[in-house]
C-alpha cells in the first residue's frame, strides 16, 4: 500500500490545486473529501437533457494571471465565454454592473446625457467606483443617481444576500458591487475568461489524475489521521480545531431548480432580480457551453445563515468580531499544517485566486523544505 507523505483535506479547487503541485514532485499524497464527489463547490454535471448543471451555482473561470491561465490550460480546453449578467430594475432588464449603457437604459435620453456628462467630469472612464463611496457626491444630479443606485441595484439585493444592512457589512464585499464608469457591458474585464469544454468536474478529475494522488471520497476528516509529514486543509478552520473559540459564521445559498419544456427561460445565462421576489438571480445553464436541448434547466438562488450539518457554507462573514475569531484559530496552526481556501482561510477567493494561493503556498513554502 502507497504510503502518502501528505494529507489533503477537500477535493475542491484548492486542494486538487496543491494535490497536483506536491504530485509533480514528487511526493504521495492521500486527498480526501466528505462529499460523494469531487470538485466541491464547482462541482458540475451531464443532465438526462444533455445540459451542463453547476450543482452548486455558476462559475465562470476569469483571471489576469497568466501562471494561473497556463496551468488551467494543462487539464482543460476553455471555450471564450465572456460573462454577462442582466438585472431587472423598475420592469426594465439591462446589464449590471451599473454602467453607462444602463443609465440610458433606465433614464430618460436628456436625463442620462447630463448624467452622463457630470460622470466624466468627476470620474475617469473605465473606472470602477464602489457603491457606498460612490454616494459622497455634491452636485444634486449625481447624488440623484447614487441614491438610484443604492436602492434599485445595492439596497435590497444586499440584504437578501446577506441578510444585514448594507452599513454592516464589510467594505471588501461591498467594494464588488461598483458603479462602472464605462460602456463595457461584461461582468468581468479579466484577460482571459471562460468555461472547461467538458465541465469543471473533468478539469478537477484531470489535476487529480496522477499516480502518486489517491483520492477517497465519503471521508470527513477525524483525529485518526495521523502521522503525515503535511496536512493540507480546505475545511472550515474552525471546524478542524473542533470550535474551541466558537463557530465562524457564513452566509449559505440554496437552488430550487426547474426543467422547463422550452430551448430558453431568459435572456441570458444569469438574472439578477434586485427588488422583486425572495430569490436574488435565476441561473440558465445551457448558455455557459451553447448546450442544444429542446428543454431547459434553471436554479433560482436563495440565500440564507449557514446552519451546521443542514447546508454549505459559501461566503465568509467578515467583520472586527469574526476576524478576531479566524486569528485565534490562525495562532494554533502546528507548523506542518497549512489551511487554504475559502475555508481555510476565512476569505472570498474566485477560481483564479484560489489556484493563486495554492501555487504559492507550494512554492514558497512546501517547494523550499
Amino acid at each position: 500500500m502507497m504510503i502518502n507523505n501528505n494529507l489533503i483535506i477537500g477535493c475542491g479547487i484548492s486542494g486538487s490545486v496543491i494535490a497536483r503541485l506536491l504530485a509533480d514532485a514528487g511526493e504521495n499524497v492521500l486527498i480526501i473529501d466528505k462529499k460523494d464527489h469531487i470538485a466541491g463547490n464547482i462541482y458540475d454535471y451531464k443532465d438526462e437533457n444533455g445540459i451542463y448543471i453547476h450543482k452548486y451555482g455558476s462559475h465562470i473561470f476569469h483571471t489576469n494571471n497568466e501562471k494561473v491561465w497556463n496551468f488551467v490550460k494543462n487539464f482543460t480546453s476553455l471555450n471564450t465565454y465572456m460573462h454577462k449578467v442582466i438585472a431587472v430594475i423598475d420592469g426594465i432588464e439591462t446589464t449590471i454592473p451599473f454602467n453607462i449603457n444602463t443609465i440610458y437604459d433606465v433614464f430618460p435620453e436628456s436625463l442620462a446625457q447630463r448624467l452622463e456628462v457630470k460622470l466624466l467630469k468627476n470620474f475617469q472612464y473605465n473606472t470602477k467606483v464602489p457603491i457606498l463611496e460612490f454616494q459622497k457626491q455634491d452636485d444634486e444630479d449625481l447624488k440623484f443617481l447614487a441614491n438610484y443606485v443604492y436602492e434599485k441595484v445595492f439596497l435590497h439585493y444586499t440584504t437578501k444576500q446577506w441578510g444585514k444592512n448594507p452599513q454592516e457589512i464589510d467594505s471588501s464585499v461591498t467594494a464588488r458591487v461598483p458603479v462602472y464608469l464605462s460602456k463595457d457591458n461584461r461582468y468581468f474585464q479579466d484577460k482571459y475568461q471562460g468555461i472547461p469544454l467538458n465541465g469543471y468536474t473533468k478539469m478537477v478529475e484531470n489535476i487529480l489524475n496522477h499516480p502518486n494522488i489517491h483520492v477517497q471520497l465519503n471521508t470527513p476528516y477525524n483525529k485518526t489521521f495521523r502521522g503525515y509529514k503535511r496536512i493540507f486543509c480546505t475545511c472550515s478552520i474552525d471546524e478542524f480545531f473542533d470550535y474551541k473559540y466558537g463557530e465562524l459564521p457564513y452566509r449559505s445559498v440554496h437552488f430550487k431548480f426547474e426543467t422547463h419544456e422550452r430551448e430558453f427561460y431568459q435572456s441570458n445565462a444569469v438574472v439578477n432580480y434586485p427588488c422583486n421576489y425572495d430569490f436574488t438571480r435565476i441561473h440558465e445553464y445551457k448558455y455557459y457551453l451553447n448546450d442544444k436541448s429542446k428543454k431547459t434547466v434553471i436554479a433560482k438562488e436563495y440565500s440564507e445563515p449557514f446552519v451546521n450539518s443542514k447546508n454549505e457554507r459559501y461566503y465568509p462573514i467578515v467583520n472586527d468580531n469574526t476576524m478576531a475569531i479566524y486569528s485565534k484559530y490562525k495562532s494554533e496552526i502546528p507548523e506542518n499544517i497549512y489551511f487554504l481556501g475559502r475555508l481555510g482561510d476565512y476569505k472570498y477567493y474566485d477560481m483564479d485566486k484560489a489556484i493563486e494561493r495554492a501555487i504559492n503556498l507550494f512554492d514558497e513554502e512546501i517547494k523550499k523544505q
